[in-house]
């Protein structure tokens, strides 16, 4: 997984030192309440496995970043392109999550910053630098899901060239805002 740059922003594999940022992250219930059950994390043992298992990610196009300002060194969140867990449950007909996914699933790109970085630009910049590495990669396709309340993330989906897709329950056994693009 190797690091990216952008102007303002250093997306780099994250270490053991990073637990404390994780931590903090996702103790936030204002960040938690748009990610899975919203449940808070307040287990530092927790933060140092997520830490762990983040730093140990090795693939050559996808991973979880660590977003860092490039300036101060800051740690501002996460940036993930990770596959997508399809849901349990079958597809309703007017479902419109993909049915033509590749045999290793779907991909997904995401972001979970710090409260400090909102209204900054960073999501947006942050991902449209992974979205260019993926296609590097040899991805063509890339999905986001959001919670369907969660204007700001859908907003940021809008500015990297996404094009929204509708309501879907074809991920993480609920519903979700879907969102694509393809890549050249």
């Amino acid at each position: 997984m190797p690091d990216l740059a952008t102007d303002r922003l250093l997306l780099r594999r994250f270490t053991d030192a990073d637990a404390g940022f994780l931590l903090d992250l996702h103790s936030r219930p204002a960040v938690m309440r748009w990610i899975g059950t919203g449940a808070v994390q307040t287990d530092p043992a927790q933060a140092a496995a997520r830490a762990a298992r983040y730093a140990a990610l090795d693939h050559p196009v996808r991973g979880i970043w660590a977003i860092e300002d490039r300036d101060g060194g800051d740690l501002l969140g996460t940036l993930l392109l990770k596959d997508l867990p399809a849901s349990a449950a079958p597809l309703a007909g007017d479902d419109p999550a993909p049915r033509d996914a590749p045999e290793e699933g779907e991909t997904e790109i995401g972001w979970h910053l710090h409260p400090d970085a909102w209204g900054r630009g960073v999501a947006t910049e942050a991902a449209r630098r992974v979205l260019a590495h993926a296609a590097e990669g040899g991805l063509t396709r890339v999905l986001a899901v959001t919670n369907p309340e969660n204007a700001p993330s859908q907003a940021v989906c809008r500015r990297i060239g996404m094009r929204p897709l509708g309501r879907t329950r074809g991920y993480y056994d609920k519903e979700c805002a879907l969102f694509r693009v393809d890549l050249p």
